[in-house]
């Protein structure tokens, strides 16, 4: 049996994860020995997985291949859909962060620190953030400077501050700087204001400054003492920090869309009624629902136990629907951001670390509803394009056509010539009948539009 690494998990000599038979494994190397016993036999391990703060493992008898570096090899639980802290919400990277914080106070209490703070070491999972890195962990020595502290700001207070008082949109700085924000850059864009609020100016501010001043410097860490009450005390403070840090989802045109989207009542519940219809006939076993906004049409998937992803551009549109499946315990749906004219490239190592949103597909149906017009007359993309795109992803499709004399077509005309004269249901049956079979076409009621069900050829 042929095992092959993880591309991306390299940069850590205390083990890396092995994928055989389609199966993810971690290899632990010996020299983690004494701090994965540690980890197991101090209850530090249970506590975390009974808390659903850490994925649970199982040790298994395989190997990645003859390694006089291997200790033990686990098999962690699967996180059905990897996501990227450019693709989430202000409030999932604020909840990832409180999370992360939680662990190390918890650590703390068996004798153990968090040797890294990665944002990319957290996942969500059952709608929960959790830590996937078993070799997280190290034995706490008191005294010694927190050694994940500068990656913390980079990875979660940095993004956090820049997005609650400059613009939600830089989160998007993670896809260019894949070890977080750079503190220096944080601190020039931050407005000055920052400067006054004591919490952000020592640990952005006068941090990026110590790092600068310290960059051409050898510095002796043996004198920078941290005794385990003042660390206790230095993360209270930057966990009140953390919680002090809102962003509120402002009105956009896409976060209020369907006030504005131009349906019924009557049209809305039949829309709902046939995706529902469609969802029957195919009990696919994922859905990726494209341009979902606020996630009404996601839920119904979701409520029919369907695992959901649900994908928007619009940060405030994501950032409600996480908060509605915070409120009403939605486990089954992940809001994530995603520009589809742009989405989520591979980035890191040899473009390996972090995958591209296609690579992690496909998922076994796609649902693109009221988008199809976005993207050909927003975006000026023909019709074999989109289709071609959505071939690749996904199995089964339930898509949305809106004809021109749809208000929502016409508001997007309105501001621009009319160059699209193949826009049209006949233009739009051809082409994505040469990837689909289309299966059922229905009408929405008290309206022009119409949904289809299609399965790739």
């Amino acid at each position: 049996m042929s095992s092959k690494k993880v591309p991306s998990s390299f940069r850590d000599p205390s083990g890396f994860l092995f994928i055989r038979d389609g199966l993810l494994y971690r290899q632990i190397n010996k020299r983690y020995k004494d701090n994965y016993d540690k980890l197991i036999n101090s209850g530090l391990y249970k506590t975390l997985v009974d808390a659903q703060l850490l994925i649970p493992h199982e040790e298994v008898d395989i190997k990645y291949r003859y390694s006089p570096e291997a200790y033990k090899v686990v098999k962690p639980e699967p996180i059905s859909f990897i996501s990227y802290p450019y693709e989430w919400c202000f409030s999932q990277l604020k909840d990832a962060a409180l999370t992360t914080l939680r662990i190390q106070k918890i650590a703390l209490e068996f004798g153990m620190c968090l040797k890294d703070c990665s944002a990319y070491n957290i996942q969500f999972r059952n709608g929960k953030p959790v830590l996937i890195d078993t070799l997280s962990f190290e034995e706490y020595e008191e005294g010694k400077p927190w050694v994940a502290y500068r990656q913390f700001c980079q990875h979660f207070l940095a993004p956090l501050a820049l997005m609650s008082y400059t613009d939600v949109r830089l989160s998007q700085l993670f896809r260019i700087y894949i070890d977080g924000i750079p503190l220096d850059m944080a601190s020039s864009i931050l407005p000055f204001r920052t400067r006054f609020k004591f919490s952000l100016f020592s640990h952005i501010h006068l941090h990026a400054k110590a790092q600068k001043y310290f960059a051409h410097k050898t510095v002796d860490v043996k004198n920078k003492k941290m005794n385990l009450l003042s660390f206790q005390g230095f993360l209270e403070n930057l966990e009140s920090t953390i919680k002090n840090l809102e962003w509120k989802p402002k009105g956009t045109q896409w976060a209020d869309y369907y006030e504005i989207s131009g349906y019924s009542p009557d049209a809305l519940s039949h829309k709902k009624q046939i995706v529902a219809n469609f969802l029957e006939r195919v009990n696919p076993k994922s859905v990726w629902d494209l341009g979902a906004n606020i996630g009404i049409f996601s839920r119904i998937a979701s409520k029919k136990g369907i695992p959901t992803i649900s994908f928007d551009m619009d940060p405030a549109a994501v950032e409600k629907n996480y908060l509605e499946c915070k409120r009403n315990k939605e486990t089954n749906i992940l809001p994530l951001l995603l520009d589809l004219t742009n989405p989520s490239p591979s980035i890191g190592w040899a473009n390996e670390e972090r995958l591209s949103f296609l690579e992690r597909g496909p998922a076994d149906a796609v649902f693109a509803l009221a988008l199809i017009h976005h993207l050909a007359i927003s975006n000026n993309l023909p019709f074999n394009k989109i289709a071609e795109f959505l071939f690749n992803i996904c199995n089964w499709l339930i898509v949305e056509f809106i004809p021109k004399n749809d208000p929502q077509v016409q508001r997007l005309l309105a501001s621009r010539e009319d160059i699209f004269f193949n826009y049209n249901q006949q233009a739009f049956e051809k082409e994505f009948k040469r990837r689909f079979n289309i299966l059922e076409r229905v009408k929405i009621k008290d309206s022009c539009r119409i949904l289809y069900l299609m399965h790739k050829i």
